[in-house]
């Protein structure tokens, strides 16, 4: 939480910066809003509003909801005293940027190629549940309440794409940045000790590719992890 504190406190000084130092440089359409489509697929609405600050500052704020829908899905645990459905989750996610575009095709708005710097925050919602069945070959079903909280920072390059006298395809080509992942877990129901060696054992196995260790028991149900993370995205606006 501190790091995102210090990230947003940084992104608000950056705003406030630029506007500061933004003259009006004529354009006719200083504003844009956008629909990411590839997020569409992963079940997520996500909408974006951007704003010139300036000849070739601008100041982008994404705001999206993802549901428990969509073709991306991640298979579930399965081995032989633990078994779980297919993992789904469910939350918000926020996105401010600032961009700095490199050249313009037009002068009546920004567009062409631009650099920038994110922060994304994913705050998401899980059932986690199954059966595990223990040494004695007692079945027990489970439910864990899971909070995960993912946030990101980084850089990212992309091209804006005219596509009439309001309209562009926003191309984001590449994010790469680091991720931050903090994930909670809220035990429903009474379960045998050993049912976490089980569960710990079976989610390392899960993340092996990422080697990272987890130490979940009664009382410690929590993941926190740091990875290197990349965005890229495709996006329709509407200038005005």
């Amino acid at each position: 939480m501190k790091n995102l504190k210090l990230l947003i406190m940084l992104f608000s000084i950056s705003f406030v910066a630029i506007s500061q130092e933004a003259k009006d440089e004529g354009f006719m359409y200083k504003n844009e809003i956008g629909v990411d489509i590839i997020d569409i697929i992963d079940g997520t609405l996500q909408v974006s509003y951007e704003r010139a600050l300036g000849k070739n500052f601008s100041f982008n704020i994404g705001v999206g909801y993802k549901t428990e829908e969509g073709l991306i899905r991640l298979s579930g645990i399965d081995r032989p005293r633990l078994k779980t459905g297919d993992i789904t989750y469910h939350g918000i996610k926020i996105i401010p940027e600032v961009r700095y575009y490199i050249s313009k095709t037009q002068s009546e708005r920004l567009d062409g190629f631009y650099l920038g710097a994110y922060l994304k925050h994913n705050a998401f919602q899980s059932d986690f549940d199954g059966i595990y069945t223990d040494s004695q070959d007692i079945d027990y079903d489970f439910l864990f309440d899971t909070k995960l909280k993912v946030t990101s920072v980084g850089f990212m390059v992309g091209y804006k794409l005219p596509i009439g006298k309001r309209f562009t395809i926003d191309f984001l080509i590449a994010g790469p940045g680091v991720v931050w992942h903090d994930y909670s877990m809220k035990n429903k129901k009474d379960l045998p000790d050993e049912f976490y060696d089980d569960l710990n054992e079976a989610l390392e196995n899960y993340f092996e590719s990422l080697n990272i260790e987890f130490r979940l028991s009664q009382l410690n149900e929590r993941i926190d992890f740091i990875l290197p993370s990349f965005r890229y995205g495709v996006s329709l606006g509407y200038s005005f």
